[in-house]
Parts: structure tokens; sequence; C-alpha cells
């Protein structure tokens, strides 16, 4: 029997190695599938923009631990935010190359305080819209140097302004955390990088512009940082590689195209946001629901079949100053995520996990835009939020538990296979 013995005890180092290093993995994929510490890898998750601006201020980051600790109660494991703010009024980026200590330093604060309570960061360079600079900052840096600028959508052209970017994408890789010393391009808690928070470029329709910048900028990224995963920020539309599928967007077009812009060979997950409120304002609840279930299961679906890659929805919510809006609409509208994910996720399928749009803690009440979420002011989604946490864990154990019988099976042959005396 002492070769069982040693087979038990080669197991169970295999297992506290496991559980110990999962923190310390950089997230993979690996065809449909993210791959953390060996195992497949499936989690619920939220987003919370606001985490750097919050953390800059010294007194104010007991929000920011407050939200990560609320978060791990609840079960969810992935974070996502800004790591820009753009020009204006205590900015991270003054103008280009010009950055804001205080404001990097709060950035570290969020990342340590993450990985402190294991929670995986996605992190996102640039915004498409106003708010906090995004593109228009971008081109206005560049007009001010007397570059000649026809649109914001100059962004994703002008050689000027993509020197710009690059050099943000550099800085913000590079940055040495002032809080645990580690590079964020070593730091195995962001758990992808984002080029852009919904990108758009309406002056070109067909989806050729973006597909130019992405393919350029995903490459430079890479060049600086092959160990984070990386994806573009999409939200799904469908463009002209698939015109079948346009059928199945919202009645607009923005120069995205769900299916070419994700196949670029450095983008390594594909990414949805979900807001049939703002899509379909004249339509009803239950018409909202029947577009949300398509919108869902066909991404989910081309992700697996065309992609070959992992999905995440990165974005979705309900709007409480929607006109009628009650809170079990929000409900249906959670549930149908989240059950559309855990059926593809427990059959290993591509739909990887949601990350609903925003999470509050106590005492933000200027941050409200509707769709937030306060866990002790929402029970009922809350239970909901828990709940799919729980579920995408169970799923996240069994593939741990299959893992380890192979090591059993392994550990067993290298022991030998005499289970004598």
């Amino acid at each position: 029997m002492k070769h069982l013995g040693v087979v038990l005890l080669i197991l169970c180092l295999l297992q506290e190695k496991g559980i110990y290093a999962a923190g310390n993995e950089f997230m993979r994929s690996r065809g449909v599938q993210f791959m953390l510490n060996g195992s497949p890898y499936y989690g619920n998750g939220f987003n919370a923009y606001w985490l750097m601006y919050m953390a800059s201020d010294p007194s104010q980051r007991n929000k920011v631990s407050s939200a990560f600790e609320e978060s791990k109660k609840h079960g969810l494991t992935i974070a996502r935010t800004w790591a820009f703010s753009d020009g204006g009024n205590n900015p991270l980026q003054y103008s280009p190359a010009s950055y804001n200590e205080q404001m990097f330093q709060g950035l570290d604060f969020v990342i340590s305080e993450a990985r402190s309570y294991g929670i995986k960061i996605i992190l996102s360079l640039v915004n498409n819209y106003e708010n906090f600079g995004g593109k228009k900052q971008y081109v206005d840096w560049a007009r001010g140097e007397g570059q000649s600028i026809t649109s914001d959508d100059d962004f994703f052209t002008n050689s000027v302004v993509k020197g710009y970017y690059k050099n943000h994408i550099k800085s913000v890789l590079t940055r040495k955390n002032s809080i645990n010393g580690i590079a964020y391009k070593d730091d195995p808690t962001i758990m992808a990088w984002e080029l852009m928070n919904e990108p758009r470029c309406t002056s070109d329709p067909s989806g050729r512009t973006i597909q130019a910048w992405i393919t350029e900028m995903a490459s430079y990224l890479k060049s600086i940082d092959s160990n984070h995963l990386l994806e573009a920020g999409l939200e799904g539309f469908y463009g002209e590689s698939v015109p079948q599928k346009q059928q199945f967007n919202p009645n607009f077009q923005i120069g995205t195209d769900f299916i070419a812009n994700n196949q670029i060979s450095d983008i390594d997950f594909a990414t949805v946001h979900s807001y049939p409120d703002q899509w379909l304002t004249d339509a009803n609840d239950e018409s909202q629901l029947s577009f949300l279930d398509n919108w869902l299961n066909n991404h989910i679906q081309d992700a697996e079949n065309i992609l070959k890659k992992p999905i995440l929805f990165t974005e979705f919510g309900k709007s409480g100053k929607d006109a009628g809006f009650s809170t079990t609409q929000r409900d249906q509208m959670f549930d149908t995520v989240y059950s559309t994910i855990y059926t593809s996720a427990r059959g290993g399928g591509a739909a990887a996990g949601g990350m609903f749009w925003q999470l509050l803690t106590q005492g933000m009440d200027s941050f409200r835009d509707g769709y937030e979420i306060i866990f002790r002011e929402s029970p009922s989604t809350t239970s909901l939020i828990a709940l799919q946490s729980q579920k995408l864990i169970k799923i996240r154990k069994m593939y741990e538990r299959l893992k380890n019988i192979e090591r059993w099976n392994r550990a067993r042959e290298s022991g030998g296979g005499n289970s004598g005396n």
C-alpha cells in the first residue's frame, strides 16, 4: 500500500498547487474555451468603469475595496473597467504622452486590490464616445498640432492619431505598479486588454476601416505583451462579410463586422453587448426579450462554428429609467442572458460568462445611470447574479475534478503498478 500513499501525497500536492497557483496564472484560450491553471474557465462578472477614478482619491478607495469584497461574496470573478481618461478635468492622460501620476496610482490600486480578492480584470484602453475624452479627444489633439482632420473617425486612419494611441498602449502595458512593483504586462490579475469600448466608424459602414485598425493595433499590442488575451471591444453587430447575418442586427449599421473583426488572428475572444431597451425603443418588453434570445444564441453559434473562439457578453442591462420599468422586467432580462450562457457553458460551449452594466456601491448616487446594480437595493436581481455565479463555479469545479482524475491516473502510473506490500 506504500505506493498508494505516495500517489495520494502527489495528488494532494498537485491539488494544493492548483488551488494556490490559480490566481497567479495568466488566462489563456484554447479553442472555444478560456483556460486557467490548466482547466476550462467560466466566470460571472460586472462592469465598474469608475474604479480608477474613485481609487485616485485615497479617501475614496474604500468604495473600490467594497465593490470587490461584495462581488467576491456573490461569486463574481471578472471585472471590466477603464484604463483611459483623456483630457479634461483630472484625467489619466493630460495630453499625448503626458500622464497624471495620481490617476495612474489609482489604477495601480485597482489592479492590486483585485488581485487580493481573486478577481480578474479586463482593461479597456480608449472610448469610442466623448465621455472620458475618447477618440474625439485624440483627433482634437492632432488637429491642435496642425493635422487636417475631417471627422472623429479619422481616429482610425490618421497616422499621428494612431501614434498617440500606440503610445498610450505602450504607456499602460509597461506601467510598473507602484503598490506591488509588477509591470501591468506581467500581471496575471489582468485577464485581457480591450482595444476600445464599443468601436464605431459610421463613415465607413463596410467595416474595412475598423478591420484595418484592429489588425494594426492588435499586432502592436501583442508585440509588447504576449502574455495577455486581447479583445476588440465590439458590440456584436454583423457586417458585410456574412450579409445573411445582418437580419439579426438592430436596424442600424455602425461600421463594424462581428465575424471579420473577430477573425483577426491577434484577437483572442469575441465580445457582445446587449441593450435591447436602447436598440429597440419602440418594441414592447416581450419583443425585446425575443430579440435578445436570438441575439445571444446567434453569437454563441458563430463563436463556436465560425470563429472557434470563446465569447464573453461583456455588457448587458436594462435601465430603471425605461418607461414602465419594473424589477421583474430586469430580472427576466438577466435570467435570459444567464440561462443562455449557462446552457452553452455546461455543454463545454463558447459562452464563458456575462458582465452586467454596472455595479455601484453605497454612496455613489452621482454615478447612477439607470442601469446600476447596488446589491442591497436589488435583492431579486442580486439573487440571480449569485445563482449564476454558483452555477458557473460548479462547472469549473467539475473540470478541475476531471483534471485531478487525470493527474491521479498519471500519478498511479508513475508510482508503479504494484499494489502489494
